[in-house]
């Protein structure tokens, strides 16, 4: 082969900014986890010895955290005082969990993509899936935080006002199913929004259900909301006024079915709201920054575990709207519609 030296000095130089990158995964997920970014927003500029006496961890590991930390730009270093800082932008970022742009939780799923490697190599060889039953603890709490952020800033202010009558049958009182609800920051939400509707929440893992129960006590829901494990295909019809797919339709072995049995749990008029990340029907439309991220969750996570399903349709986490659209109508639902977008997300609207 004919190397352009010029090609080859780019690529590498991108390699070791991706190295960089990824070693550094790690960090955030510790910075994450210690308070070590939310002490150093709230009372920097701080010293490494500063900073470890806020935390109460010790300096000589953070003074090596915080050089990384400013050797990538998520933090600031001012060398003049020998003292680290955090800029508004950067602590949005990493610092503030309740931050439209929050993203200091994708360590945890990360970390779990590592951790569950040798599994995902073996479904390689074997063609098997890997069930939620067999991740890491950490990916369940990962994805809840993660997704926490688009749902707590969009779900109630843009998506359901997006939705044809939705929200004043909402504010009357309605019956809601979020179906592959896992944690619950979804119900919750919601539950919090309209007091006069009920929420019921399902899922096939246990464990989610188990932690959405304790989080729907600790926030005082009472009997607003409630939650089962059920599949996608078992959970009881109830004549639900609005059903709700909040990004996991992809991840479910036969979302066909899925769909079916909306139409004989949802009422006449109800409706199905579909939230799903955003993806264009083509591969190449694919290849950016979104694409990058969901085309590696869709590889590590989300079509290992609908392959672990039965039927295993294996959507992958870039199934575009016509894909989409396609198992809606073989689902039975014949109305289909774009309600919404965000740079993460595709929010459609299905009808009987």
């Amino acid at each position: 082969m004919d190397v352009d030296t010029d090609r080859l000095n780019a690529f590498m130089g991108k390699m070791i900014t991706e190295v960089g990158a990824a070693m550094n995964a790690s960090l955030v997920l510790l910075g994450d986890k210690l308070g070590l970014y939310r002490a150093l927003a709230a009372k920097g500029p701080m010293n490494s010895a500063e900073l470890a006496s806020a935390t109460g961890t010790t300096e000589r590991y953070v003074r090596e955290w915080l050089s990384s930390q400013a050797a990538s730009g998520y933090v600031e270093y001012d060398s003049a005082s020998g003292k680290f800082s955090m800029l508004p932008e950067q602590a949005m970022a990493l610092a503030d969990p309740d931050s439209p742009v929050f993203l200091g939780a994708v360590g945890n799923v990360i970390a779990a993509a590592f951790l569950d490697e040798p599994k995902i190599t073996d479904a390689f060889k074997s063609g098997k899936g890997v069930g939620w039953n067999r991740r890491s603890e950490c990916l369940f709490c990962g994805t809840a935080r993660f997704f926490r952020t688009g749902y707590m800033h969009h779900l109630v202010q843009e998506w359901l006002p997006a939705l044809d009558g939705v929200v004043d049958k909402l504010k009357r009182g309605a019956k809601v199913a979020d179906v592959g609800c896992g944690h619950g920051v979804s119900t919750r939400l919601m539950a919090e929004a309209f007091p006069n509707s009920r929420f019921y929440g399902f899922d096939y893992h246990e464990g989610s259900i188990e932690a959405a129960r304790k989080a729907a006590a600790e926030a005082k829901l009472g009997d607003r909301v409630s939650f089962a494990v059920h599949s996608a295909k078992t959970y009881p019809a109830e004549g639900y006024d609005l059903v709700c797919f909040f990004d996991c339709l992809h991840d479910m072995g036969d979302p066909v079915g899925a769909i079916s049995h909306v139409r004989q749990t949802m009422a006449k008029d109800g409706t199905c709201m579909l939230v799903e990340p955003f993806a264009g029907d083509r591969l190449e439309d694919n290849l950016n920054p979104v694409g990058r991220v969901y085309y590696a969750a869709s590889t590590m996570i989300c079509t290992p575990a609908s392959l672990d399903q039965e039927v295993g349709l294996a959507l992958g986490a870039q199934a575009g709207e016509a894909r989409l659209r396609k198992v809606a109508s073989e689902g039975g639902l014949s109305r289909f519609r774009r309600a919404a977008e965000t740079p993460f997300n595709l929010i459609l609207e299905a009808r009987i």
